[in-house]
């Protein structure tokens, strides 16, 4: 049995990955939950699963949650903050951690599992865009794996297998494919006017409010192409962005031979999440095979920055490099938070991220604690910044 730790277990890719275990119950045990805040669904998880260890991020349902797993006769022992996060992750009885705590919350016990040696399912692309070289870095000196999770990065690495990284110059180019969201053919000047409703609707796969608003603007997409660089060894120039909006064929390699390989499925996670826990091995994820002639058609066209100018902010952040990815970052998170509060209209996020980026320019940051105060830094800015674009 592989002890596997489920870091944000009550969001989209935590409730994924645990369809997943109850599916091959006789391969995983679940040692360690963690939550946010969400102390009612993590307390029926472990109900079902009766892990060791059950984490919430925020203390302050950290009694209440005792209580009630005290109620249930329950064996897991709770804890809550940043510190109890690292240490489950290092926990002999873990080997795998899947990494889903959204945003750069997630950055420090992502880095302490790849510390810790463990098999590290990478769902929270924010770690890899903030801190690439670091992580990567922590994943070699203390015999790590990492294993994308995201739909494009997952399949770059099956595309990759037997290549690898270390093709080098047999690498052409890597193609990230995105739906283009809920806003691919609306008129943009209808945007100013987009609800958080709506951003959230995206046509094709599940997910929370904060990635579905990054899918509707392309942030997500722009993100992803830094995590790319950083995970396949590539600079910016050699990863591209194509839109397709049926979401099936999930990325693509090209070869200097001539040879494209890409890999399809109907979109859903679990397919992503069951690769990188079976790896090498094949597992069942729930997830029924490809009908082509059910899908009958893939269309692909060109990104327009116009209309998606996030894209455009993150290409030129990869660009920079450095601390640029970070203070994006950071921007986007406090600016998509600013537009589900209602408080900023869904034009106004590129604008908030485009003035941190011009206001705020810091150092190579060389180090965890570096990082984070960059990010601390560029949220407070963009704070500020959001007043300017208020309702």
């Amino acid at each position: 049995m592989t002890g596997l730790a489920v870091l944000g277990s009550t969001g989209s890719i935590g409730l994924s990955t645990l369809d997943v275990v109850r599916r091959n119950a006789d391969r995983f045990r679940i040692e360690v939950l963690t939550a946010r805040s969400n102390h009612g669904l993590l307390l029926d998880q472990c109900l079902e699963f009766r892990p060791r260890l059950a984490v919430l991020a925020d203390p302050g349902h950290l009694q209440e949650f005792e209580a009630a797993l005290g109620a249930a006769g329950l064996p897991t022992r709770a804890a809550a903050g940043r510190e109890a996060l690292e240490e489950a992750v290092a926990l002999d009885e873990v080997r795998f951690v899947m990494a889903a705590i959204v945003g750069a919350a997630g950055l420090p016990s992502t880095l302490a599992a790849a510390r810790a040696g463990k098999r590290v399912l990478l769902a929270n692309k924010e770690a890899a865009v903030m801190a690439g070289p670091l992580l990567l870095r922590a994943v070699r000196e203390n015999g790590a794996e990492l294993i994308p999770i995201d739909s494009e990065h997952n399949a770059v690495f099956q595309c990759l297998v037997g290549d690898g990284p270390e093709a080098g110059a047999d690498v052409l180019r890597i193609l990230l494919t995105a739906s283009g969201g809920p806003f691919l053919d609306r008129d943009p000047a209808t945007l100013a006017q987009v609800t958080p409703d709506e951003a959230c609707a995206h046509p094709n796969w599940e997910m929370g409010r904060k990635i579905s608003v990054d899918s509707a603007t392309m942030m997500n997409k722009g993100l992803e192409v830094i995590e790319a660089c950083h995970l396949f060894e590539v600079p910016v120039d050699r990863v591209g962005v194509v839109i397709h909006p049926q979401s099936i064929v999930h990325s693509l390699v090209q070869f200097r031979d001539g040879s494209t390989l890409a890999q399809l499925g109907d979109p859903d996670m679990r397919t992503p999440i069951a690769h990188a826990m079976g790896w090498p091995e094949r597992l069942d994820s729930g997830v029924g095979a490809l009908d082509l002639v059910a899908a009958g058609r893939f269309d692909f066209r060109a990104p327009d920055t116009v209309r998606f100018p996030c894209l455009g902010l993150a290409l030129e952040a990869a660009g920079r490099g450095g601390a640029a990815p970070v203070i994006l970052n950071a921007a986007n998170e406090v600016a998509v938070a600013a537009f589900l509060a209602a408080e900023v209209p869904f034009t106004a996020i590129s604008g908030i991220i485009e003035a941190v980026l011009n206001d705020y320019s810091a150092p190579d940051p060389a180090d965890l604690d570096q990082i984070l105060a960059v990010d601390a830094r560029a949220r407070g800015i963009a704070a500020e910044t959001i007043e300017r674009f208020r309702f």
